[in-house]
């Protein structure tokens, strides 16, 4: 590329390194505010902010440095807000509802198939060590986009929406903060639990298809203790075209083939495998009867684990093992679990293949994340609202501009950390009111030093503390857990009450969020609370010696 009309400029930009040999833009010698915004343009593709800095820099040797000076910063205030947006890259962000870490990159489960999820993790880096803020829906969700912790905003069961509590009514997200900065912000399946979100407000500038399950069986194909409408799954005969997640998809792909204004912040929430797990022929022979391994498990694993611990997930529509095992279900469960998973993953891969076919490749930022994990037996449960890993512990990867390709990281990280690690990458100012840290050190490195562990809250004074070797769990009545995550990964031996422990579990005590607040008003649904030795779930007391619900 060739400037005319400043002597040296094609000098400087050739010493730069970013110098192209086709094209020729003229630059006549007319007002210092036309000149740079038509080097803001150049700089939007073959210029980057340290090359134009080094042109303006020239400018100012050659014209005159009193008149231009004083005018640089008008020129750059006049520019069109198209020639600011250009700069920043797009950003396509996939959600995926109750995933724990059963794909590939995380290891969480030998048999499981999703090729294309490690695809993405060749093309970026994989935090192997990442945790949820909260192991529910709407707490989770709120924490990542409102970059707070749940014990900071109450927000603790799966009521209320935030928008509700005022505090937080008008608490700029992460889409708005990028909105505010140029990104027309787009919005498909569950982004937000439920409907929240999608009912007026100015969450997002586009919405697509919400979220729902599609198809369904003529009647439940499995009878829980509970019988809740979505705690259900299995096979029977209908078309992934059928299911609300391909419907998510489809959206996301036209908005990608039919082309859009940049940078955009796309947004794709995938309800499965959340349940009803319904899984269609195809995927559910993934995973044959007789060779799909079940999830390790110990029948007393829960005879170390504080009484307290049963509160978190007293009663519940997910099932305890126990039903599992009697109803001969604990298989089937797992297959069509794994079967959504992989399905998923295929949508995931749809998405990806029409990214690297459109315009947008080489600028957009792909971040893929879950909220939660998912119990599948292990503690003697089913389903989330845990502070052990099984709960906590999620795929988070990122690619594209500015990540390191094929990177593995076991630092600590949370989907707190989302929020200002976007903001970085997509160069925004540092929002300062944000409680996560930015991963942008380990998208370079992945060895980079971190000097935070994970920490995840389940309802008011119930933590969980997680660093590269230890898991440390205190509960609101005081009793704790200790587990070395390097020698005993299934967290089966509680070594919170060795004397051996004391100075690990004081040093792990010290990460506890120092703020708790008070379930935010219109809290309910799996809310807990204890106050005066009294614990109390759903707004009814737990009874002393009253047995574990389905136990």
């Amino acid at each position: 590329m060739i400037l005319r009309s400043f002597p040296g400029w094609n000098g400087t930009l050739q010493e730069a390194g970013c110098f192209a040999a086709t094209g020729t833009i003229d630059l006549p010698a007319h007002t210092a505010t036309e000149t740079l915004c038509v080097l803001r343009s150049v700089s939007a593709t073959v210029i980057d902010r340290a090359i134009l800095a080094s042109v303006q820099q020239r400018l100012l040797d050659t014209r005159n440095l009193f008149l231009l000076a004083a005018l640089i910063p008008v020129a750059f205030a006049a520019c069109s807000e198209a020639d600011n947006k250009v700069l920043r890259p797009n950003i396509l962000f996939i959600a995926i509802d109750d995933l724990n870490d059963w794909v590939e990159p995380l290891g969480g489960h030998p048999q499981v198939h999703t090729p294309h999820i490690s695809r993405l993790a060749s093309r970026g880096t994989t935090f192997t060590n990442a945790h949820t803020q909260a192991p529910l829906c709407n707490p989770s969700r709120a924490s990542l986009m409102l970059g707070l912790r749940p014990s900071t905003t109450g927000i603790y069961g799966l009521r209320p929406w935030f928008r509700d509590v005022e505090e937080l009514s008008g608490r700029v997200t992460l889409p708005q903060y990028l909105g505010q900065h140029g990104y027309r912000t787009l919005s498909a399946g569950k982004i937000y639990h439920g409907r929240y979100g999608r009912e007026g407000g100015d969450e997002f500038d586009v919405l697509g298809p919400g979220t729902e399950v599609g198809a369904r069986p003529p009647e439940k194909l499995v009878d829980t203790p509970q019988n809740h409408p979505l705690m259900d799954w299995g096979l029977f005969p209908h078309r992934d075209e059928d299911k609300g997640d391909w419907k998510v998809a489809h959206w996301v792909v036209e908005q990608l083939e039919g082309g859009m204004p940049e940078p955009f912040f796309l947004s794709a929430g995938f309800f499965l495998p959340h349940v009803p797990c319904y899984a269609t022929r195809k995927w559910f022979d993934l995973y044959p009867e007789s060779g799909t391994q079940l999830p390790p498990m110990r029948a007393d694993d829960r005879g170390d684990t504080p009484h307290f611990s049963w509160f978190l997930h007293w009663k519940l529509p997910e099932p305890r093992l126990r039903f599992l095992q009697e109803s001969d279900q604990w298989t089937n469960l797992v297959r069509s679990y794994l079967a959504s998973i992989s399905f998923v993953d295929s949508l995931i891969g749809w998405l990806l293949d029409t990214l690297d076919g459109s315009p947008y490749a080489g600028n957009t930022i792909v971040v893929l994340w879950s909220d939660h994990g998912w119990h599948l037996g292990e503690k003697l449960i089913t389903g989330k609202n845990t502070l052990w890993d099984r709960s906590t512990r999620v795929p988070l990867i990122f690619a594209g501009p500015g990540v390191t390709q094929g990177a593995v990281s076991n630092r600590p990280a949370e989907l707190l950390d989302i929020y200002p690690t976007l903001a970085e990458l997509a160069g925004l100012p540092p929002k300062e009111d944000l409680e996560g840290h930015s991963l942008v050190p380990q998208l370079k490195d992945p060895e980079a030093p971190r000097e935070w562990p994970a920490v995840t809250t389940h309802n008011r004074n119930n933590h969980g503390v997680r660093t590269e070797d230890w898991r440390y769990i205190r509960y609101a009545d005081g009793s704790q857990e200790l587990y070395d995550m390097r020698n005993d990964p299934n967290e089966w031996t509680n070594l919170a009450g060795e004397p051996a422990h004391a100075a690990r579990v004081e040093e792990l005590r010290g990460w506890l969020p120092a703020r708790n607040a008070r379930p935010a008003p219109g809290s309910a649904v799996r809310i807990l609370t204890y106050e005066n030795g009294q614990a109390n779930w759903e707004g009814e007391d737990i009874l002393p010696g009253e047995p574990v619900p389905e136990l």
